[in-house]
């Protein structure tokens, strides 16, 4: 099961598209209810499923408006996402705004808490997708003339991205080092950052106004991620 945003859903749909394309004479099927999608494969009696939630922790709706609670997971099969919210709330404590990188770590370790007192890694094995780059300024790869992803027909030459570091990667990695069962990190940071052109970029059907420069085409870079997990997991 993948349980995430729309990058999780690029991860899901890449994995969907390798196992038909590894058994491509087997039946399957590919349902939706609700907020969850499942691709089934009924020779093997196998589902891979997509259950779409962007935060991790609670949204509730109440009367001053939407409330991300970032200390809050109610139940582990009642997942909420949406793709707004109007206020953080923390304990007792609900702010308008409050610092983002902030309020990643603190959902995070929710989040991790949660893994930690509700999963039996006996039988369940966690993977945590990692945070992947957008490409929406040239001037991070030395090209301050470049309008975005737009146009990028080449990946980054060499082990390096000349950029920042992504500001999300250190909030990763440290809630998941102070784990007490820390999940498997699949650390794709580098290897987006590296791959300017692999985005739908105008290409999305929204015409050429969108350019959208943080999702990833298929087949392409989510596919490298899932043989990331296959390695993993063997």
């Amino acid at each position: 099961m993948f349980v995430g945003d729309s990058l999780s859903n690029n991860m899901w749909l890449s994995l969907a598209c390798m196992l038909h394309f590894a058994v491509p004479d087997s039946n399957y099927t590919i349902s939706q209810k609700g907020l969850l999608s499942t691709f089934f494969l009924q020779e093997y009696e196998t589902s891979v499923i997509w259950l779409k939630n962007g935060f991790l922790v609670d949204l509730v709706h109440d009367k001053i408006g939407k409330i991300l609670k970032l200390d809050s997971i109610s139940t582990g099969h009642q997942w909420l996402g949406v793709d707004i919210w109007d206020y953080f709330q923390v304990g007792r404590k609900i702010v308008k705004q409050m610092d983002r990188m902030e309020a990643l770590k603190i959902a995070l370790t929710t989040w991790a808490k949660w893994v930690d007192s509700n999963i039996d890694f006996s039988k369940t094995k966690v993977f945590f997708q990692g945070v992947a780059a957008v490409h929406v300024d040239g001037r991070e790869w030395g090209d301050p003339t470049a309008k975005g992803c737009d146009g990028q027909t080449e990946p980054m030459k060499g082990p390096k991205y000349p950029g920042p570091a992504h500001p999300g990667e250190a909030v990763v990695k440290s809630v998941i080092s102070s784990m007490a069962k820390p999940a498997y990190l699949l650390d794709i940071t580098l290897l987006t950052q590296l791959r300017r052109d692999g985005h739908p970029s105008v290409y999305t059907g929204r015409g050429s106004a969108f350019d959208d420069c943080s999702h990833w085409c298929l087949a392409g870079v989510p596919d490298t991620w899932n043989q990331l997990l296959y390695t993993a997991l063997i």
